[in-house]
């Protein structure tokens, strides 16, 4: 059982930065890669980017690349999301999740088995 729990939100404005984080408990986190994934008022939850287990590959849905960074502390079982110059349509709720495969970074819901309870993001204009 993994437990994940996301921390960080908030309200800022346009082109503020934001730094979230993903703690989870037990043992394995450092042998799973994770992802960020957010979902906005009536729309579908997205990709948002993802982390192989080291750490040593990132992957980013495109409308983030350039302005958010994925990373991870293995030693303190903690992902992170840093969002530079957000934009009103980065406003969603976040959640962290854990991936299904060790070896695999997917950017689909289902290659994700664990998620937090997600944490809210508003940007404003």
């Amino acid at each position: 059982q993994v437990q994940l729990v996301e921390s960080g939100g908030g309200l800022v404005q346009t082109g503020d930065s934001l730094r979230l984080s993903c703690t989870a408990s037990g043992r394995t986190f450092s042998v799973y890669p994770m992802a960020w994934f957010r979902q906005a008022p009536g729309k579908e939850r997205e990709f948002v980017a993802s982390i192989l287990s080291m750490g040593g590959s990132t992957y980013y849905g495109d409308s983030v690349k350039g302005r958010f960074t994925i990373s991870r502390d293995n030693a303190k079982n903690t992902l992170y999301l840093q969002m530079n110059s957000l934009k009103p349509e980065d406003t969603a709720v976040y959640y962290c999740a854990k991936s299904q495969l060790t070896y695999y970074a997917g950017t689909s819901l289902q290659d994700y088995d664990y998620w937090g309870q997600g944490t809210q993001v508003t940007v404003s204009s």
